[in-house]
């Protein structure tokens, strides 16, 4: 089999607490990788392919739904529908790009409310100014610290379930240096977060140096390309990371292909030269879940329920 285990539609919302389930392996010593999904499709992949949890990018998000960068033009509600589409598909926890909570401390509860309805284990929120940026972009703008412990306040009052997390994300690394983003992310430490990320770090030193200034789980962010060093699971975990994620890698891979197909298929009218490259068609329809709808459409013709 290709797949070695299979999801089933819907299976996503019928967990008890996604966020413990998430809590509970943040415990464990080994790191935990959470490779980005930028639609649905890749989600299914990450959980087939043996990870224990989903990191739904805004970046790629962004790309995917209106073909626009990461600048803050996708809204509350397009995040949340694409959330509720990938919790719905898969059974691992999904921890969720949540920008900069589109809006205030009231937004942000509104925010923390639709997340966490839909399924959600984890919600990021960041300390941008609006309209915010992607985290490896130059030129981003920060808010005050006070106003961000703020939001941080009014979303860990929002959520009704305590499990529900909370990231918060500073982005005060480029512009103000390490030492000032580690300490405006102790006050969202204090202020409630129960995971901190500190965007793009510019070297091991100064991974290291975060790793060791927090008591809650620490992410790490590997964007190939991006401003912070490439380093595999196994030694961001002797850092002292605690989760880490590979947002947009599958969203650059899958440009990447699609681009080559057109190309070639633009050039030779065929593509052919491209099978090899290619799923097979009963391969795609088992990841995809047809084998289980086959069975269900059997079961109700029968007059019978599950």
């Amino acid at each position: 089999m290709l797949f070695p285990k299979t999801v089933n539609e819907g299976e996503g919302l019928m967990e008890a607490s996604a966020g413990l389930k998430l809590r509970n392996r943040l415990k464990e010593d080994e790191i935990l990788i959470a490779p980005g999904a930028h639609d649905v499709l890749t989600a299914r992949i990450i959980e087939l392919t043996g990870f224990d949890a989903v990191y739904m990018t805004g970046y790629g998000t962004s790309a995917s739904v209106i073909g626009r960068p990461d600048v803050g033009l996708l809204t509350q509600t397009e995040m949340v529908q694409r959330a509720l589409n990938i919790v719905e598909a898969v059974k691992v926890p999904v921890i969720a790009d949540g920008d900069d909570g589109f809006g205030n401390a009231i937004n942000v509860q509104r925010t923390v409310k639709l997340y966490e309805k839909v399924g959600v284990a984890c919600l990021q929120i960041e300390d941008q100014v609006s309209p915010k940026k992607c985290g490896h972009m130059l030129g981003r703008e920060i808010i005050s610290s006070q106003e961000m412990v703020g939001k941080i306040h009014a979303a860990v009052d929002a959520r009704n379930n305590q499990d529900f997390m909370i990231m918060a994300r500073t982005d005060a690394r480029t512009q103000y240096g390490i030492d000032y983003a580690i300490e405006r992310a102790k006050a969202y430490e204090e202020a409630g977060a129960d995971i901190i990320f500190i965007e793009s770090p510019e070297s091991l030193e100064e991974m290291k140096k975060i790793t060791s200034s927090f008591s809650v789980p620490v992410l790490a962010n590997m964007i190939e390309h991006g401003r912070t060093p490439l380093v595999d699971a196994r030694s961001l975990e002797k850092m002292g990371y605690d989760l880490v994620i590979f947002c947009v890698s599958s969203t650059f891979v899958a440009a990447k292909s699609i681009w080559e197909l057109m190309k070639t298929l633009k050039n030779e009218g065929t593509t052919a030269g491209c099978i090899k490259d290619m799923i097979p068609f009963d391969h795609f329809n088992q990841l995809i879940g047809l084998p289980e709808i086959r069975v269900q459409e059997r079961q109700y013709s029968t007059g019978r329920s599950l």
